[in-house]
């Protein structure tokens, strides 16, 4: 798949714009191919096995890749609805302004400091999951405390300084991630499916005496949310994107497939190709995947593989810290936070939000001092998954309420048609069940010994999030009024 001819904002591309009411800004400088390397950088099939492949496993055996299918199946659902808003509204930081316009100016403002403040805590979560690898490459040990806080943060001050190059050659380095990520996942994972298969496929359908509860299946599937998490960052450069109503479509529902086809196919050949898959179960091997790799390769490939990781995990960085600058820019370009004006400048000469994405970057940093407590950094990691299933559930619904209300009728570039409403609503229906699923305390996903609080910590920050955007939404509106 090759990038698109890109030329300057074509007259379709901006007078879409200006009919929402912006005027375009941001250089339109990629095509098709760099936005959904964008989307699959983000969500990152490297990146999010790594995340949650050891905690599935031990929960449910290698059972748990059903949930993982099934997780993979309602965020489809979920894609399409983004990209029926995506092709109609293509602006930049998406979930923001569309919820705005389909259920009202303080339901987005909402939605949009939720959907900040959760992609800036996955950002620093990717950074901080970064830095191990990037210490085991270069010097061989793994580094712990304010050492592994360091690297997160030098992590986030390179990316900032490429992105801040201009969007084109974040696109063209997030490209190489790309293909990094091909390496480190589909290329291994059918090698290994391949070549060392040692157990047999039945084996992915056995619990392998974990003796699981339906409690436990749920908390499986909770684990699994993490993988399928970022697809909208192709939505976030829509004003960025040459044919922006019909590229982030096809970007946002490919990226996602792609991914998930991916995280499932290696999740799959790493059990199918462990040797000794009770000390799998059980916990005893603590990186399996590298372990898997290593066991079948070689301890030449270690070195190697750990890479392309390290390439897969920057990728995601740039990629993330990238959109997430779109986001806060999009909201200060309508005067919804403090700063607004200098937020929502562009710098002169690559018309990238340069501020907005300095802002992005400080606060990551500042939320990776959490990792000088291994107990709550765990707090940080599980706050910004709720905080993007809740930006989901907050965006289906608002699209669901609009059609049912006669408020809105896709009319995109990208349209399921008489589908629409149905799939709306699965989607509505998937993350109800899966926001609250993952909102749901449980002892088991908390550092060893943890308090009650500590279990209950993402629930109890998210609340306080949810109350501070709403008084603060309400605010500006009897300002506004008055």
């Amino acid at each position: 798949m090759g990038d698109n001819a890109v030329t300057p904002a074509s007259r379709n591309d901006s007078g879409q714009l200006e009919g929402l009411g912006y005027k375009q800004e941001l250089k339109r400088d990629i095509g098709l191919f760099s936005v959904f390397s964008i989307g699959v950088a983000t969500v990152a099939p490297v990146v999010g096995l790594y995340a949650i492949f050891s905690l599935g496993i031990q929960l449910t055996g290698p059972a748990w890749i059903l949930m993982l299918v099934l997780s993979l199946a309602g965020q489809l659902t979920v894609a399409v609805v983004y990209s029926e808003l995506a092709s109609q509204f293509p602006v930049a930081g998406g979930p923001y302004h569309w919820t705005g316009r389909l259920a009202g100016k303080g339901y987005g403002l909402v939605t949009g400091i939720i959907y900040a403040l959760a992609v800036t805590a996955a950002l620093a979560t990717v950074a901080y999951l970064a830095a191990p690898w990037v210490s085991l490459l270069i010097a061989g040990v793994e580094p712990v405390g304010i050492n592994r806080a360091a690297i997160a943060m030098a992590l986030l001050l390179i990316a900032l300084f490429i992105n801040a190059r201009g969007i084109r050659i974040a696109a063209l380095l997030v490209n190489l991630g790309i293909v990094a990520e091909v390496i480190g996942s589909l290329v291994i994972g059918l090698v290994l499916l391949f070549f060392f298969q040692s157990q047999p496929v039945g084996v992915l359908f056995d619990s392998f005496g974990t003796d699981p509860t339906l409690a436990t299946y749920l908390t499986a599937l909770a684990v699994c949310g993490w993988a399928f998490v970022g697809f909208d960052a192709s939505a976030s450069v829509a004003e960025e994107t040459a044919g922006a109503g019909s590229n982030i479509p096809k970007a946002i529902i490919s990226a996602t497939a792609f991914v998930g086809a991916l995280v499932v196919l290696v999740a799959a050949a790493i059990t199918l190709a462990s040797t000794n898959m009770q000390a799998l179960v059980s916990g005893q091997i603590a990186d399996p995947v590298t372990a898997a790799v290593t066991e079948h390769l070689g301890a030449w490939a270690e070195r190697p593989f750990y890479a392309v990781v390290v390439t897969t995990f920057f990728a995601c960085i740039i990629s993330m810290q990238a959109y997430t600058g779109r986001i806060v820019f999009g909201l200060a370009r309508d005067g919804a936070l403090p700063g607004s004006i200098r937020l929502s400048k562009v710098s002169e000469r690559n018309k990238v939000p340069l501020a907005a994405m300095m802002l992005v970057t400080a606060v990551a940093g500042l939320a990776l001092l959490l990792g000088l407590n291994d107990k709550a950094i765990g707090t940080m990691i599980s706050f910004g998954t709720l905080g993007l299933y809740a930006t989901f559930f907050l965006v289906v619904c608002a699209a669901l309420y609009a059609r049912l209300a006669g408020r809105w009728k896709p009319a995109g570039a990208f349209s399921t048609g008489a589908f629409g409403t149905a799939l709306n609503l699965v989607a509505f229906l998937w993350l109800a069940f899966e926001t609250a699923n993952i909102a749901w305390p449980r002892a088991a996903l908390a550092p060893p010994g943890a308090s009650s609080l500590l279990v209950a910590a993402p629930v109890l920050i998210f609340a306080a999030v949810v109350v501070f955007a709403v008084v603060y939404a309400a605010s500006r509106h009897r300002k506004e009024a008055s």
